[in-house]
């Protein structure tokens, strides 16, 4: 039985991370729009990356909750795979191997001259923006901007495995941003049994075979011994 779990900022929000759209999101403080484009990065990249430093600051601060640590455990005893759409990279500090990051990772830098990748978790950063370390020319953060298309194969692969799940869990994800916001009805409309985990009703939950109206990590709790 294959399982494949999405998740949305609803979940690192237990580790402290601070949701876009929740009432403490980030949203009320700053528009994304005016920071996280390459139209804004392209106008002032110092001040792109300040925002971004002060986001990686405050993730390295969080620790992966008990539903970080709870999909981990069951990647390691199932066939289980999770699509995210968090870039904060708490999936792979609890524990989990096999993880699909579909708008990227904000640990990872990309030159925007000769395209290279790598990770650079210093916290903070210095002399911004920085360069890159190959060619000298302006990093950015490796991760999917409002005007952006997600990674192509990362996609493909998020799809396939939402058409292969037997299970397929929704876990604290608003489903308002396409393409990810699609996959549970990929899943569903393949014959996969959809549980969605997430205290408010999002566009799945009239969709979804059982709707837990509760936070990422009680929610699990309560579908364990389904899984």
């Amino acid at each position: 039985m294959r399982i494949v779990v999405l998740t949305g900022a609803g979940i690192s929000a237990e580790s402290g991370v601070p949701t876009f759209r929740g009432k403490e999101g980030l949203w009320r403080k700053y528009d994304p729009r005016d920071l996280a484009t390459p139209e804004a990065f392209r106008r002032d990249p110092k001040v792109v990356w300040e925002w971004y430093n002060w986001r990686r600051e405050m993730i390295a601060k969080a620790q992966p909750s008990e539903a970080h640590r709870i999909l981990a455990e069951l990647e390691r005893r199932r066939d289980l795979r999770i699509i995210t759409q968090n870039v904060d990279g708490l999936h792979q500090r609890a524990g989990s191997k096999k993880v699909i990051e579909l708008h990227g990772n904000i640990w990872r830098v990309r030159c925007v001259i000769c395209r290279v990748r790598y990770y650079d978790e210093r916290v903070p950063l210095e002399d911004l923006p920085p360069k890159c370390k190959e060619c000298g020319g302006l990093l950015r953060p490796d991760v999917v901007w409002f005007g952006e298309t997600l990674p192509q194969e990362e996609l493909e692969e998020a799809y396939r495995l939402s058409s292969e799940a037997d299970i397929f869990l929704v876990i604290g994800t608003s489903a308002q941003v396409y393409p990810a916001a699609e996959l549970p009805f990929v899943a569903k409309r393949s014959g996969a049994r959809v549980i969605e985990i997430n205290p408010e009703e999002t566009p799945v939950t009239p969709y979804a075979d059982l709707s837990i109206r509760k936070g990422a990590t009680e929610g699990l709790r309560e579908v364990l011994d389904q899984l």
